[in-house]
């Protein structure tokens, strides 16, 4: 069976060891190699890291839609399927018509909520208590393709984005094992995505991470894990930008204007919301390290009554 895979980041890794070790993989195409860091040098994609370690043929169009020895390379393979996760470019008819069972692609969210680039991060943003992957065939659109099969995993009260990414990675390798061996013995029923209401998964900026302390104790913590890693959710403190990596809701009454800081101590930072209180534990100045607020008070200040996002 020939089945070519295509992914960049990490999030595509476990994917790619499992289908080698179930199937094996006959070629990876993966994004070009880019600029990384201070030094600029050449960083190899994760994708690509595995490809060569197992002795793959790997394909780097800058886009594929207008490479044309690409293309004929890849139908030159005569796939039986292209799988596809997290590659990073959109693919065209002619691609999507080349394999034998289809493109399917793994993606991080149950279909058909959360479309597009950022399933993981919106889906804690916006409070959800559940999460998972879903398969699908592709075509031209947006994930709009018909879905395959579906995995659920709980979202915890104070999980974060990056820990449900790496509960997803891992998950979505079996996901696509099942699918292949459920579309090669006809066992899986497709369905349609249909025109029902879909929040769209934008791409994460680090313009967007800016707190809005009118929102809600529970809005603005939902907010701050769902932006961590990255870019990670960030204030203003009296001239400085404090960047928030963890924090807590009280049972409190907000006190005085949103994003007033009411009181600090080895226990964290507490800041009145628009509705309720935040207890700020994990804290990040510029040039440090992110820190408890217990530890970073040892040797700064922070004041009472400062209004934060001012």
């Amino acid at each position: 069976m020939n089945i070519v895979f295509m992914g960049t980041p990490d999030f595509a890794v476990p994917s790619l060891k499992r289908l080698i070790e179930e199937f094996g993989v006959t070629a990876v195409f993966t994004q070009p190699d880019r600029p990384k860091g201070r030094g600029k040098k050449l960083s190899i994609s994760p994708v690509k890291e595995v490809a060569v370690a197992h002795d793959i043929p790997v394909y780097q169009p800058e886009k594929l839609k207008n490479d044309q020895d690409a293309l004929q390379k890849l139908k030159n393979i005569e796939p039986d399927f292209i799988i596809v996760v997290a590659y990073g470019q959109i693919l065209t008819k002619e691609v999507l018509d080349m394999p034998k069972y289809g493109c399917i692609n793994l993606h991080g969210s149950l279909l058909p909520k959360y479309r597009g680039a950022a399933p993981v991060n919106w889906a804690i943003i916006n409070g959800e208590k559940e999460s998972g992957n879903t398969t699908m065939f592709m075509d031209v659109g947006l994930d709009t393709g018909d879905m395959l099969l579906k995995s659920r995993v709980e979202i915890t009260e104070d999980m974060t984005a990056g820990e449900l990414y790496d509960i997803l990675k891992e998950d979505g390798a079996q996901l696509l094992v099942d699918t292949i061996n459920g579309l090669r013995d006809g066992s899986i029923q497709r369905e349609k995505q249909g025109e029902m209401p879909t929040d769209y998964a934008k791409m994460l900026n680090k313009e967007m991470a800016r707190i809005d302390w009118n929102l809600s104790s529970v809005t603005i913590k939902d907010f701050i894990r769902g932006l961590n890693p990255w870019p990670i959710a960030h204030t203003q403190i009296e001239e400085q930008n404090m960047k928030i990596h963890e924090a807590v809701v009280l049972d409190e009454k907000s006190q005085g204007e949103p994003g007033t800081i009411v009181d600090v101590s080895k226990e964290g930072i507490k800041v009145s919301c628009g509705e309720g209180v935040l207890l700020l534990k994990t804290v990040q100045f510029p040039g440090g390290r992110p820190m408890a607020v217990s530890e970073y008070i040892k040797g700064h200040e922070i004041k009472k009554a400062v209004i934060l996002g001012k």
